[in-house]
């Protein structure tokens, strides 16, 4: 990628700072080969055709080493993209160790993606390479890359896997031995770019965020000791690998802690607690619903997960009855965290337990928050403002974008979180920026009034927009997915919220039943999709 340079400021600062390790994942990789070849690296379970394939160290660095090689003999070298729209895949795990290899930049693409947002990402990323799947969930996604191979002139190759004829992926890139120039190192160091992974793009064009080996190494191995995480872990991955919590805390993990990684590539709750008992999981990294799926599941109390010890959750704020219930129901610690696409896990609550119904966790080592009011001042403990963070972990750039990289001298990163910091330092989520709902001039609680919400008899699942209102300015929508047989509507909602001692001016003036939140693939509630529906029912009122 021409002209992308980390700024040296950057660099001094941090390695007077001492976090950064200035290594590459395939250093761990070379690693495990040696010490323990034959011992388990990845369990993958692929859904539609009930199989599962098991590597060892040994074979997954001899398929990083055919893959590297293909690439490489195929023109791809330091600094180019190679973009892959893979599920849960072995073959996701091996194509990033292989571009590790030969110093390519990996772009992550979400399977749900399609034509629209797949030929802006791939086109404004000029990646040389596209892999995926030939089909996937009754998809053909053969035809798509193919047709997104004649329409963007820098795509010079596509891959398929389990694909036919020129463009299968084992054919072309598993095919034959590797030489040995490419079963071990790598051609970067810790400060080349590795990571290319767009923003989810739900209020305008996505972000191409970039990543070096340093900014991701850094926060993992801090999160690994603060959570102490070791090989005697067994990783278990249902959350997407080409979503940053999948990437960083499943697939970089494993194989920095010489873990077995376990990955599920559609989830099912009920396939995802075969998984965990039969590979004895120890723990996991996924959203809000993941875990609520798990907690909720009929039976869950007689299954066998007295391995599973640990649940870490971000992306939205979490109901403090889902921890209750995944405490009691799963045994498992509870982990809160906060982060972003940007600078991963900045925050997470610790192993005690400690504020983690109430919080998104305290600041990571390596890691600062600050609340900020309009002016930039720090806000009193408790008040709500704007979340800004510094961190090792933080991103070096937005692709071909610098005017959006919103860092300040001091090297202060505008989230576009709200949030309130107590006396401890532990921060809680209060919303986007753009999903303040502001009522007649007073701000409404989104995320207070949601968790009271979740805790109503009947509802599944709960999230509040504004709706334009010509007097008010905006009133509260509650949008809310009731449990099969459930009946909810306004007034009963209205007399839990003032059971729960709710402030009346907080409750919502509108009540929407939906089969079920849109969410995006990481679990994730598409606000911007309820915003649209609040709108045309302000409309038609």
């Amino acid at each position: 990628m021409e002209g992308m340079q980390v700024d040296p400021r950057r660099i001094a600062m941090e390695r007077e700072r001492g976090f950064w390790p200035d290594r590459v994942l395939t250093d761990y990789l070379d690693r495990w080969i040696v010490e323990k070849g034959n011992a388990t690296a990845l369990i993958g379970y692929r859904e539609e055709s009930g199989t599962t394939l098991r590597l060892s160290w040994r074979e997954l660095g001899e398929r990083v080493a055919r893959i590297a090689q293909g690439l490489a003999s195929r023109g791809v070298g330091p600094g180019d993209v190679v973009s892959m729209q893979l599920p849960n895949w072995w073959e996701f795990v091996a194509v990033h160790l292989a571009c590790l290899r030969i110093g390519a930049i990996t772009n992550p693409l979400m399977p749900i993606l399609r034509h629209r947002e797949l030929s802006f990402m791939i086109g404004h990323a000029e990646s040389k390479v596209f892999i995926a799947p030939s089909s996937f969930r009754g998809f053909d996604h053969g035809a798509l890359a193919r047709s997104l191979s004649y329409e963007l002139p820098a795509l010079e190759h596509v891959f398929l896997v389990d694909g036919e004829g020129a463009d299968s992926f084992e054919a072309a890139l598993l095919a034959g031995p590797a030489e040995a120039a490419y079963m071990r190192g790598t051609p970067i160091d810790g400060n080349a770019l590795v990571q290319l992974l767009f923003t989810s793009g739900t209020t305008g064009e996505p972000k191409g965020v970039l990543h070096t080996s340093n900014t991701l190494l850094g926060t993992i191995l801090q999160f690994i000791e603060r959570l102490e995480c070791s090989d005697r872990d067994v990783v278990f991955m249902p959350s997407p690998l080409a979503h940053q919590a999948g990437f960083a805390y499943g697939l970089m993990l494993g194989v920095i802690l010489g873990a077995p990684i376990v990955l599920l590539d559609i989830w099912h709750p009920r396939r995802a607690i075969e998984l965990m008992e039969q590979h004895r999981a120890t723990y996991t990294f996924a959203s809000t619903p993941f875990l609520a799926d798990l907690a909720q599941f009929e039976g869950i109390e007689q299954r066998d997960l007295r391995s599973f010890r640990l649940f870490v959750t971000s992306g939205a704020p979490i109901p403090p009855i889902v921890v209750k219930q995944a405490q009691e129901n799963l045994g498992a610690t509870v982990i809160a965290s906060w982060g972003m696409s940007e600078v991963c896990s900045a925050t997470t609550t610790l192993l005690s337990g400690h504020k983690v119904q109430e919080s998104d966790g305290i600041a990571m080592p390596g890691s600062e928050v600050k609340v900020v009011d309009a002016e930039g001042r720090e806000v009193p403990r408790g008040q709500q403002g704007s979340l800004r963070v510094r961190s090792a972990s933080l991103f070096v750039g937005y692709l071909k974008r610098p005017q959006l990289y919103s860092v300040d001298d001091d090297g202060w990163f505008v989230t576009g979180d709200i949030a309130r910091m107590d006396e401890e330092g532990y921060i809680r989520i209060c919303g986007r920026d753009k999903d303040i709902v502001i009522r007649g001039g007073e701000n409404i609680p989104v995320v207070e009034i949601e968790a009271a919400l979740y805790k109503m008899p009947g509802v599944l699942e709960a999230a509040i927009v504004g709706m334009p209102d010509a007097r008010l300015g905006e009133r509260a929508c509650a949008f809310v997915a009731v449990h099969p047989g459930a009946k909810v509507d306004l007034e009963s909602m209205r007399a839990f919220l003032q059971q729960q001692q709710v402030s009346k001016s907080f409750w919502p003036e509108r009540l929407e039943i939906l089969e079920q939140l849109p969410r995006n693939p990481t679990g994730k509630v598409l606000k911007f999709v309820l915003r649209q529906m609040a709108q045309k029912l302000a409309g038609a009122a």
